[in-house]
């Protein structure tokens, strides 16, 4: 039966607390499911999980340093998923956002649709912001995905425009990598994401070469408000309470409203409140002609065979 689908005219987003790897894979699954059908609105998940590894679709395994043994105990796990880029971390104290998103709701300035590259710099804008938001300074590198910190000509973000590139820094401070990002698409519909460094064990990512690129460090935004605490000392929040200020800056950068979702349960029900269309009539069609079976033979009558003076043979169907 059809939908009687909502118009997609805002985000929701939860914050979910930590969340197994493979439960939130499933969780995606889900709501890419319900805003394929027209349920539910475009979804920001938030949350983060257990130590995990994850492998992308070029990911090489070289890029995992660590042996099996030693993963093993520290409690890592390893999964391949399908999402772009290669080999990253995720783990305590990293916020990590799935934006389920249909693409075909969303345009860039002048209306034009809105493709994967574009929406993964529209992501990387919303991070720079959210940044900037805590005194941080942030940009990107030519070439390279991701939010990166440090850097002498480093530039922040282009608040008028998501889709804009920074050129790559040529200072002596070597940029910090501070949020990887890697999205997979299918039918018009985006899953997997984001994951940006909080207060991240930054020990963890010696165990790999994060994203395959050996010749940048990782950060983090404790670390990089650390560093500018003279100059604007702040507090860090919860990570709750830095998921609220990354779902209002998607909601900016994407020029859409956003809306907290209580929880799951909440979301579920909304989508199952949706009402059902009348059912439609099937199309009609020419009533198909009548053929025996393909083993049953079509016998020439006996009549016939006597006039003709022979019998002739069974004709199949």
């Amino acid at each position: 039966m059809a939908l009687a689908t909502i118009k997609l005219t805002m985000i929701q987003y939860l914050y979910l607390g930590r969340v197994d790897y493979g439960e939130a894979l499933r969780l995606q699954a889900e709501v890419a499911g319900l805003l394929s059908e027209g349920r539910v609105q475009n979804v920001l998940l938030l949350l983060e999980h257990p130590p995990v590894l994850t492998l992308g679709r070029n990911a090489h395994r070289s890029n995992i340093l660590a042996s099996e043994e030693l993963l093993a105990q520290r409690g890592i796990t390893v999964c391949e998923i399908n999402r772009g880029g290669d080999v990253t971390y995720h783990g305590p104290g990293q916020l990590v956002g799935y934006p389920i998103f249909d693409l075909r709701s969303l345009h860039r300035p002048g209306r034009r649709r809105m493709g994967p590259v574009d929406f993964v710099r529209g992501m990387e804008e919303a991070l720079i912001r959210l940044c900037g938001g805590f005194g941080v300074r942030a940009g990107r590198i030519a070439g390279l995905t991701g939010v990166w910190c440090g850097g002498a000509g480093l530039a922040g973000g282009d608040a008028g425009d998501a889709g804009g590139l920074l050129e790559e820094s040529g200072g002596a401070e070597p940029e910090r990598k501070i949020a990887a990002i890697g999205i997979h698409v299918a039918r018009g519909i985006t899953s997997h994401g984001f994951a940006f460094n909080v207060t991240t064990d930054l020990g963890d990512f010696e165990l790999i070469i994060p994203c395959g690129i050996a010749d940048h460090p990782v950060t983090n935004l404790e670390k990089e408000m650390q560093r500018q605490k003279a100059r604007n000392p702040q507090a860090l929040p919860t990570l709750e309470a830095i998921a609220d200020q990354a779902a209002r800056n998607f909601g900016q950068v994407f020029g859409e409203q956003v809306l907290a979702v209580e929880s799951l349960v909440a979301l579920r029900a909304q989508a199952a409140a949706v009402p059902l269309a009348p059912p439609q009539p099937p199309p009609q069609s020419p009533v198909p002609a009548q053929f025996p079976a393909e083993d049953t033979p079509l016998q020439v009558p006996r009549e016939v065979e006597r006039l003709r003076g022979r019998a002739e043979r069974p004709v199949r169907a």
